[in-house]
């Protein structure tokens, strides 16, 4: 499935959020170069309306990292390379549920009655979404991922949030008509930055450095050059070796600090760790080069 250059699968499988997700998942381009732009790519530009908001990202840079497709409905905040970045819902509903869905055109009432008798009958809303669906989604049965309020479109998320478990219901948005289900349902997750001078706080008591999760992706030469203690250097071009084991070396519970050289890699990585199930995940503000000029001057830069 995985080549060593590829990010795994997002254990979160497509969404369809906000305009409902623009429909991929960031392609992630690495390069040499540390402030290169993230730009979102899309198969089906048709649907990027869907999302409530259009968004751009700024990536780290490396060989070429491409995640999975996604369909439209999600978006995320926009993210600056150095700019505080907080995930946390604003919402004041701090559950995340895992949705998937059936779309249908508007006018297609009358299959929209016998899907419904079918699944009524016990058939399975994944295998009719492959069938029917005219969401890109349907290459993954109809499956959105995980999503949190101020993901969606207003009409979605209101009956996605209010629909019991497992029931499936129905809505109506300018995309046509929508079959939901919501699977399961968890507290939502955390990723944001943290600044070199509260990291170097946290660095000062001896058992932060033996009990937080503390990751550093950049490459070997550049650790050579610079380092904290604590940290366990995880290289991202060799993310294949790794990145599918990440579950078994690391703690999801456990609050996660992930740095590079300017923080941008880092980011890039944090937010994937959150899709993986990570619940804290804490990006280090410029990485290693702000924290040795504005904390700790001992710390070489290059």
């Amino acid at each position: 499935m995985l080549s060593a250059t590829h990010l795994p699968p997002v254990a979160a499988p497509t969404f369809f959020v906000l305009s409902l997700r623009q429909s991929l998942i960031p392609t992630l381009s690495i390069s040499p170069f540390p402030s290169c732009s993230l730009e979102k790519l899309s198969t089906f530009s048709a649907f990027h309306s869907f999302f409530s908001k259009p968004l751009t990202h700024t990536r780290p840079c490396f060989p070429s990292l491409t995640l999975r497709k996604i369909s439209p409905i999600v978006g995320h905040a926009q993210l600056r390379p150095l700019a505080s970045f907080n995930s946390e819902s604003s919402s004041g509903d701090s559950r995340e549920i895992l949705v998937q869905h059936l779309l249908l055109k508007e006018v297609d009432q009358t299959l929209l009655l016998e899907l419904q008798q079918r699944i009524a009958g016990g058939e399975d809303l994944s295998d009719l979404a492959v069938e029917y669906s005219i969401c890109p989604s349907k290459q993954e049965g109809g499956m959105l991922g995980w999503v949190r309020k101020g993901q969606m479109v207003p009409e979605f998320e209101e009956a996605a949030f209010s629909a019991p478990l497992n029931k499936v219901v129905k809505c109506k948005t300018n995309y046509g008509w929508h079959l939901l289900q919501v699977l399961s349902e968890r507290e939502e997750s955390l990723l944001k930055d943290i600044q070199p001078e509260e990291f170097h706080a946290k660095m000062q008591d001896p058992s932060f450095i033996e009990e937080a999760q503390l990751i550093d992706v950049r490459e070997l030469e550049e650790v050579s050059q610079a380092s904290l203690p604590g940290f366990q250097v995880l290289p991202l071009r060799q993310f294949g070796s790794w990145g599918p084991e990440i579950t078994s070396k690391f703690d999801p519970m456990k609050d996660t600090y992930v740095m590079c050289h300017h923080g941008m890699r880092s980011l890039q990585i944090a937010k994937w760790l959150q899709s993986q199930g990570f619940r804290k995940v804490f990006n280090l503000s410029g990485g290693i080069h702000a924290y040795a000029t504005k904390v700790d001057s001992s710390v070489p830069t290059y």
